[in-house]
């Protein structure tokens, strides 16, 4: 079974997804955020999700972002909607300045590093990847 990371946003939301395994991480897309129930329905009525993995957004000092009001209610209607898939939240504080040093290390052009979508979806593999580091 999988476990499948969200890094929600307000207008996308960049996912990742381990291998069957649970051992390596990559980035599988970013949906439009009004169109992420829809996917996840679709991708969990295909594959086996285990675990669902929320990015968790904290400023510095600990304390919740703004973005958490929108974030619990949807934690909130994946645990109605999927009661046997756990679901958590992970902290994800500076996964899109990593997403973004990942992207200069490797190399991809400037114009590509501009792609939000793009900074989404490294960011869901980073919260994945750290997630499955101190699993």
């Amino acid at each position: 079974m999988r476990i499948l990371a969200i890094d929600y946003g307000q207008k996308r939301t960049g996912i990742a997804v381990t291998d069957p395994l649970q051992l390596i991480a990559g980035g599988l897309t970013t949906v439009e955020t009004n169109g992420l129930e829809a996917f996840l329905a679709d991708y969990i009525g295909r594959e086996a999700v285990e675990r669902i993995v929320v990015g968790h957004p904290r400023q510095m000092n600990g304390e919740d972002s703004e973005n958490m009001r929108r974030i619990t209610p949807f934690v909130n209607r994946l645990r109605k909607l999927y009661p046997d898939i756990h679901i958590e939240l992970f902290d994800e504080r500076f996964t899109s300045v990593l997403a973004h040093r990942a992207m200069l290390d490797s190399g991809i052009s400037r114009k590509a590093r501009q792609d939000k979508a793009l900074v989404d979806k490294i960011s869901a593999t980073i919260i994945l990847e750290e997630y499955l580091s101190r699993k």
